[in-house]
């Protein structure tokens, strides 16, 4: 069975989040990749990688979020992936709800960071997702999200 190549558009905030898009980058080996992040100076962890940089933002900053949403939307305009792919955190829950509405198949894989209960923008994006992931057992559960095993 051969599937086409997919454009995937695989969205992260910095940090642990970022360091965890990168451990799962192989897997998508054989597609087109555009990464998206909030700083600019990640692309050198990333080298052969297309890398867009979208504004931070956080749930205290409302402002910062809107800026964020809107840039994102662009992005997803711009770029029409077929799949929107994130770790999380607030770039990627408005990645993955904005990319459903415009035809995007989307995967949300929970931070590794999120050891005891799922983040919050997991929480609130996972029933919005066509596949979401946890990276522990413990907190899988029957209505989503599933464990299909960790990044590190």
């Amino acid at each position: 069975m051969t599937t086409e190549p997919r454009k995937i558009l695989a969205i992260s905030s910095g940090g642990g989040h970022w360091v965890q898009m990168l451990r799962v980058l192989p897997a998508f080996e054989g597609h087109e990749v555009v990464l998206a992040t909030v700083d600019e100076a990640y692309g050198v962890d990333a080298p052969g990688y297309e890398l867009r940089v979208i504004p931070d933002a956080n749930r205290w900053n409302k402002w910062a979020l809107l800026k964020s949403a809107w840039a994102i939307f662009r992005l997803l305009r711009s770029e029409r992936p077929d799949v929107v792919l994130s770790t999380g955190a607030a770039p990627g829950f408005f990645a993955l709800r904005m990319g459903r509405l415009l035809g995007a198949r989307t995967i949300w894989l929970d931070s590794i960071a999120n050891a005891e209960k799922l983040s919050l923008s997991g929480e609130r994006i996972g029933p919005h997702a066509d596949l979401w992931l946890t990276q522990w057992p413990h907190l899988a559960r029957e209505d989503g999200p599933a464990h299909r095993g960790a990044t590190l």
